[in-house]
């Protein structure tokens, strides 16, 4: 399945229907009076959270959606039918935006969670609603009111409690293998991770957080290069960060690499940049015992990190098990401060919205740098339509579903 993580859509609401102009006319009644029933309402559109969806493909070609509008009124009193609402299914995890304002409309993060995005016209109103002890026979009707119309951009952000970065052949897709039941496309060559991948950790019954693991991030990312910054979006939901350092790299430094990401992070979203971030010194198999501790010791003071930092092999499945208990005690911590102090959950709130605008931001001046560089090179003017991002012909089915596993 392909996977989507943006979509632009326009929805209309249905209109409501007229009011009807009627007068009662039957044998032995005189002045029957006026019967003109009520129109009905347009339909609204809808987005619904569904926890079986997890990719935003569905909108990828179909964009516009319209309500059905609202029947008239008609005589006998008799009122018109109202449409039913239009019902868009979301993946749980999706940012609804005004496409026009930039207004965030609401964000759907709980299964069955609803957002009306367009309000269905209301209702004309027949001539009986008009009649009065001095006006026995009015002929005033009033027209359904026009739907909303919208253009939207939805906005895929996985909901993850622990995000993986690093660069390319870090390990990170080892590693959500190692600790959990996905099964990610492992190689030992570059991106071999092309879109963001889920595991769900259960260290026992009632006690499990869910990884998330996005493509290498290389230099010069936030100019857009290897696979850009495109998935650090998927980064803003998530409470924690592990940053994954090949511990015996074939080229580079160990040093340099981190401040290296540290600052294509910064450069992405500040707010981002100063998450609760760990550092895991990976492939410490590939190293003795006592080489892999020292050259992790080394970086560690040479960075100045202060903040928790582990050595690991995942493919060797060493040192995994400390680092999900810590995580697993991490979470639990940050969750019972925010129960006990609504002011730490504002501050999160605050910080998730932070980091949200600031990824979007970047996103949209990299698209628009992208846009005018391919405006540049064909000598014409691309205009909203073009989307560097949006190849229709490399949707060749091998593109990976993402899977919440046990």
């Amino acid at each position: 399945m392909k996977f989507v993580d943006e979509a632009p859509i326009s929805v209309h609401a249905g209109k409501g229907g007229n009011g009807c102009l009627s007068f009662r006319r039957e044998k032995y009644v005189p002045r029957g009076g006026p019967d003109g029933g009520d129109g009905g309402d347009g339909g609204s559109v809808v987005l619904v959270a569904d926890p079986d969806l997890n990719t935003l493909v569905d909108y990828r070609y179909q964009r516009i959606f319209r309500a059905g509008n609202g029947e008239p009124g008609r005589g006998s009193n008799c009122r018109g039918r109202s449409a039913p609402d239009l019902v868009l299914p979301v993946p749980l995890g999706t940012t609804v935006l005004d496409a026009d304002t930039g207004e965030i409309i609401g964000d759907l993060t709980r299964a069955g969670e609803r957002l009306t995005v367009a309000k269905g016209g209301f209702h004309g109103l027949g001539n009986a609603r008009f009649k009065s002890s001095v006006n026995r026979a009015p002929r005033r009707t009033t027209p359904g009111s026009e739907g909303e119309s919208r253009n939207l951009r939805l906005e895929l952000k996985l909901l993850a409690d622990v995000g993986l970065l690093g660069l390319p052949n870090a390990g990170k897709s080892t590693l959500v293998q190692a600790v959990s039941a996905a099964r990610p496309k492992i190689a030992d060559y570059p991106f071999t991770t092309l879109v963001p991948q889920l595991g769900v950790v259960a260290l026992e019954p009632h006690r499990s957080f869910v990884v998330a693991d996005i493509p290498g991030v290389i230099e010069g990312a936030a100019e857009g290069a290897g696979l850009g910054i495109r998935f650090l979006r998927h980064l803003t939901r998530t409470r924690l960060l592990l940053h994954l350092v090949d511990l015996a790299p074939v080229e580079g430094d160990v040093v340099e690499s981190v401040r290296m990401l540290q600052a294509e992070l910064l450069r992405f979203s500040p707010t981002l940049a100063h998450r609760d971030i760990w550092l895991v010194f990976n492939k410490a198999d590939l190293l003795p015992a006592a080489e892999a501790r020292r050259r992790a010791a080394d970086a560690v003071a040479a960075l100045d990190w202060d903040a928790p930092w582990f050595l690991s092999s995942a493919a060797e499945r060493d040192g995994t098990r400390a680092l999900c208990e810590a995580i697993m005690n991490h979470l639990e911590a940050l969750a019972l401060e925010q129960a006990e102090h609504p002011e730490a959950a504002r501050r999160e709130a605050d910080m998730q919205e932070a980091m949200q605008r600031e990824a979007r931001e970047r996103i949209a001046w990299l698209r628009q740098r992208q846009t005018e560089a391919g405006a540049e090179d064909t000598g014409e003017d691309l205009g909203d339509d073009f989307d560097a991002e949006d190849d229709d012909e490399d949707d060749d089915g091998d593109a990976t579903e993402v899977v919440y596993v046990r």
